[in-house]
């Protein structure tokens, strides 16, 4: 049997539209892997521009309730922090969290010249860029190709979705995208993808043919025997996040090389009836996390292990006529971790006096905060995959 380009594309019932291969094909062919430190980064992507005047609230602006008089988060109602802020009550495992030191809060999180589609600002968030620049890379890929070494199993990055997202495709090198490791597995070893590279191919497609296929199917065994090898028992919630946080949690508690996951929740997109929305999405994200921690704290791994949030933009600081928000500009970064250096609120709450154009003016650049993380927290050269000195935060 002779497969041509043409044949494979057409017979595939895998393949992706955009790069005529599923995305755990493309991904897998990463050559090298990294040199592991006992840390694990964990990034949870708040999808869609999470409002974060609802998350951390400042409860004794007399400016937010003002703007805000019909979503506003009430001082009673807020599970305070500080004299001045208050968590959002559907928040309560976070709040447990900041009581423990086991969470710090960066506010006023951006950069200049912001972007408020949600498109273009999360490109920028992913890949590192300035607001007038175009990057195809993705800052934590960029992190793959300057941090490898020669291994076996190319599995140090891990998205746990359908999608491998900017963020995770380096130049050189690009990280797994899978829901769930038996399902990459089953594909992995369909008798079409077997008939492929046992049987035959065309001249212009046996580099690929060999190199990506033949690695997927090793490597996608390798993932799914490790992630049961050490599956763990807790009962995760049965929301998608809760699902993902488990899957996370095998593969932690198992020998792989993984030193990033990468998942993501929405839609904060909330332009309408904010507070039921965010709040549903706020108790799937809270429960889920409770149960991980508590997951890897009984396992020894929580000092290791730092789960950062952010999303592409913050909200307007005024309410909308439909009891939401509209897309604005700055927010803030939550970091989760046994091993944080500095807990609490790192810095000042937005100044809601000092706006433009109803938009917060950010006071920290996110990509300050990525080379604190790669510098610090995963070891490597920021300056090289950031592409200048951004400088450091002393949280880690």
């Amino acid at each position: 049997m002779i497969i041509n380009r043409r044949n494979f594309i057409k017979s595939s019932s895998l393949a992706a539209a955009s790069f005529f291969f599923p995305n755990f094909l493309e991904a897998l062919t990463l050559p090298e892997a990294i040199e592991m430190n006992g840390k694990i980064l964990i990034i949870l992507q708040l999808t869609g521009g999470n409002d974060g005047l609802n998350t951390i609230i400042p409860v004794k602006n007399d400016i937010y309730f003002k703007l805000r008089n019909k979503i506003s988060i009430k001082e009673e109602n807020a599970l305070l922090l500080t004299d001045e802020a208050g968590i959002n009550p559907d928040l309560k495992f976070l709040k447990q969290l900041y009581d423990n030191g086991e969470l710090a809060v960066l506010n006023n999180v951006g950069y200049p010249d912001p972007n408020k589609s949600h498109f273009r600002s999360m490109d920028i968030w992913q890949s590192a860029s300035g607001s007038n620049e175009f990057i195809n890379s993705g800052w934590l890929g960029r992190y793959l190709d300057e941090a490898c070494h020669s291994c076996q199993n190319p599995t140090q990055a891990i998205e746990v979705d359908d999608l491998l997202s900017l963020a995770m495709k380096g130049n050189n090198n690009k990280a797994i995208a899978f829901k769930d490791p038996k399902k990459l597995y089953d594909y992995s070893v369909e008798n079409f993808y077997k008939k492929i590279i046992t049987d035959g191919h065309d001249h212009d497609l046996a580099s690929y043919m060999y190199n990506t296929l033949g690695s997927t199917i090793n490597n996608s065994e390798y993932i799914f025997e490790e992630s049961k090898s050490k599956s763990t028992d807790k009962v995760y919630p049965t929301t998608q996040i809760g699902k993902d946080f488990k899957t996370i949690a095998s593969l932690i508690k198992s020998d792989i090389n993984t030193q990033v996951y990468y998942l993501s929740i929405g839609s904060f997109d909330t332009h309408y009836n904010q507070n039921k929305s965010q709040s549903n999405l706020f108790k799937m994200i809270d429960q889920a996390v409770k149960v991980f921690v508590k997951d890897m704290k009984e396992n020894g791994k929580f000092n290791d292990i730092m789960i950062m949030t952010f999303s592409e933009f913050g909200r307007r600081v005024a309410q909308n006529a439909s009891n939401g928000t509209d897309h604005g500009t700055a927010n803030q970064m939550f970091f989760i971790s046994g091993g944080l250096k500095k807990k609490g609120l790192l810095n000042p709450l937005p100044d809601l006096t000092n706006l433009k154009d109803g938009d917060l003016i950010y006071t920290e650049d996110f990509r300050k905060v990525y080379a604190t993380v790669l510098k610090r927290w995963l070891n490597s050269d920021d300056n090289k995959i950031l592409g200048k000195d951004n400088g450091y935060y002393d949280f880690i």
